[in-house]
């Protein structure tokens, strides 16, 4: 029996070529092949919270080459615990045979994987020349974000916003070796006014971005907010903007930022302009004009997790 391979996180987080990865990913939303049934989302008690917290099933399925599932639970006030609110692990198998080739901590990964998303889309969604980026939430993901984004557009300033400013330098800190610089800002919409791009990556039950401060020609990665009842952006932001998600599988059933606009009627199914697949195949267009506001609801998808434990375990393998 092959020996089974653990991949930690160590290894994801010193490994990772976001640029490798997102094209990676290009090819996966692009291959017609790849099995994903709706991912199992789980709510339980958490009494010593007082809060739900969530597990999530993710499998996928590449037939004849691999599969596997990820195991994932949120715990929104892992905060205070000095844990991340998101644990994981992925269980990466051969499709042929069924044996598990690999386990790999879900935690970077997923990190990697859903920044490398949020770029892929900026690269049909953003304008070219996007130079510069609003970072909101200072969480595990933000890092990753900003690294991401930075692989497919120039960007030369970065600003990041968080509920404490001291988690907010050390996001700057961990990026001072990048080639742009970083600061903390204090007031979300005054940051808005001066950049392109504006990601998002909280847990905030309520909107913390507003349509009346969006600027033609921006683009607005939505990221966190993974409940019904959750957004990040209000009906102003969607109802003046181009609106694309990951996948219709989840996107139309998961955020309180593609739901509930749905279900108030601000906006119809018919609003969205497409899905990954969708541009990935290049059978629907992204931006169309350099005024629009674009605007992209990402809630995960088990074919990211699929790709991206592939996309590590040959990297793992090959630094073998």
């Amino acid at each position: 029996m092959k020996t089974i391979q653990l991949i930690s996180d160590h290894f994801i987080d010193t490994n990772c070529n976001f640029k490798s990865l997102i094209e990676a990913l290009r090819i996966g939303f692009s291959n017609t092949k790849i099995e994903v049934p709706m991912r199992h989302h789980h709510d339980y008690k958490n009494p010593e919270e007082d809060k739900d917290s969530t597990l999530l099933l993710m499998p996928a399925f590449n037939p004849g080459n691999d599969l596997g599932v990820k195991i994932v639970t949120v715990s929104p006030n892992n905060g205070k615990y000095d844990l991340p609110a998101i644990q994981g692990t992925y269980i990466y198998m051969d499709a042929h045979k069924g044996n598990i080739k690999a386990i790999l901590d879900a935690k970077s990964m997923t990190a990697k994987r859903t920044a490398a998303t949020s770029a892929l889309a900026s690269s049909y969604l953003s304008r070219e020349n996007s130079d510069s980026l609003l970072m909101i939430g200072t969480g595990a993901l933000a890092i990753s974000l900003i690294q991401a984004h930075s692989s497919v557009r120039p960007i030369k300033k970065v600003y990041v916003w968080g509920r404490n400013n001291a988690k907010a330098q050390a996001v700057c800190d961990g990026l001072k070796d990048f080639p742009f610089s970083c600061e903390t800002v204090e007031n979300i919409e005054d940051a808005i006014q001066k950049v392109a791009i504006i990601s998002c990556a909280t847990l905030s039950p309520t909107p913390l971005v507003f349509g009346k401060d969006l600027q033609e020609g921006q683009h607005l990665d939505l990221v966190g907010a993974y409940k019904k009842d959750m957004r990040e952006a209000d009906d102003e932001a969607i109802l003046k903007s181009s609106v694309f998600i990951d996948t219709y599988q989840g996107g139309l059933k998961e955020s309180g930022d593609i739901l509930i606009p749905l279900n108030t009627n601000v906006i119809t199914k018919e609003d969205i302009k497409a899905d990954l697949f969708e541009l990935c195949s290049d059978s629907k267009k992204g931006r169309i004009s350099e005024n629009e506001i674009t605007y992209f609801k990402s809630v995960g998808h088990a074919l990211e997790d699929l790709v991206a434990a592939s996309h590590f375990y040959q990297e793992f393998i090959s630094s073998k």
